[in-house]
């Protein structure tokens, strides 16, 4: 069977290690592109976007794919959208492969807002220090907020366009240990950190920002898909796969 990864994740790398010795799957990840150097995976891949809902569509049809797995980001709102429409035009079975979302813990100081503007108005109209952990392509929202200052961690250089007036920049690539992200809060003084509800099992730097009693806006996650089957591990995604493999031979 043909399996298009729609990736980005690292739930979709550990399904592209799953998959690869497989001999029942031919899977193909598409990555957005969005990262310039990415790790490469071992299974074949593509970069770069497909031309909306109808090129995603017309892919499928030429590529003959059997089933598609939308395993984005959970805020990758345009490219899930499009995976559906896509699928209902194809007549491709599409599953939704999405971390949980993190829930507070006890003792952890979480302001939630509902988007990036909200997040830059939360930080208040006193002079902070502020870690995004946002992504390159979400700050422009914080340059509403230019009296604070801002430390801001990519992977790869944000546009300058994009920048707050007062901000460092860390280029790294995660995955980061709390170890090294208590010291990295540590050492530059941060007052509050910011940071999308991504979800999953990395959660370094919430619990470094507890130990240090550092507050957390965090951006709400979207609402799931309406309809659909939906997984949270690579597991979920293999049985999936297998029933529908199974199904296609009459099994």
């Amino acid at each position: 069977m043909s399996i298009l990864i729609l990736g980005g994740t690292g739930e979709a790398m550990a399904l592209a290690r799953v998959l690869a010795p497989d001999s029942r799957f031919a899977p193909l990840l598409s990555l957005a592109g969005r990262t310039k150097n990415p790790a490469p995976p071992p299974i074949p891949w593509r970069c770069g976007g497909f031309g909306g809902a109808a090129g995603l569509a017309a892919f499928l049809a030429t590529h003959r794919i059997a089933a598609m797995i939308d395993a984005t980001h959970p805020f990758a709102l345009q490219i899930s959208a499009n995976a559906r429409k896509a699928a209902a035009i194809a007549g491709v079975p599409l599953l939704t492969l999405t971390r949980p979302p993190w829930v507070a813990k006890p003792g952890e100081r979480w302001t939630i807002v509902r988007d990036l503007a909200a997040a830059a108005q939360a930080l208040g109209p006193k002079r902070r220090r502020v870690f995004l952990t946002i992504g390159r392509q979400d700050l422009l929202p914080f340059r509403a907020a230019p009296w604070h200052h801002y430390v801001i961690r990519s992977v790869d250089p944000p546009d300058p366009a994009f920048l707050p007036p007062d901000c460092d920049i860390i280029s790294a690539r995660g995955p980061f240990s709390e170890d090294d992200e208590r010291a990295l809060l540590a050492a530059r003084a941060i007052e509050v950190l910011v940071s999308k509800n991504s979800g999953g099992a990395m959660r370094a730097k919430l619990d470094a920002a507890q130990a240090l009693a550092i507050p957390v806006v965090m951006i709400a996650r979207p609402p799931p898909p309406a309809s659909g089957p939906v997984v949270t591990d690579r597991d979920g995604a293999l049985a999936w796969l297998g029933r529908l493999h199974d199904a296609k031979r009459g099994v």
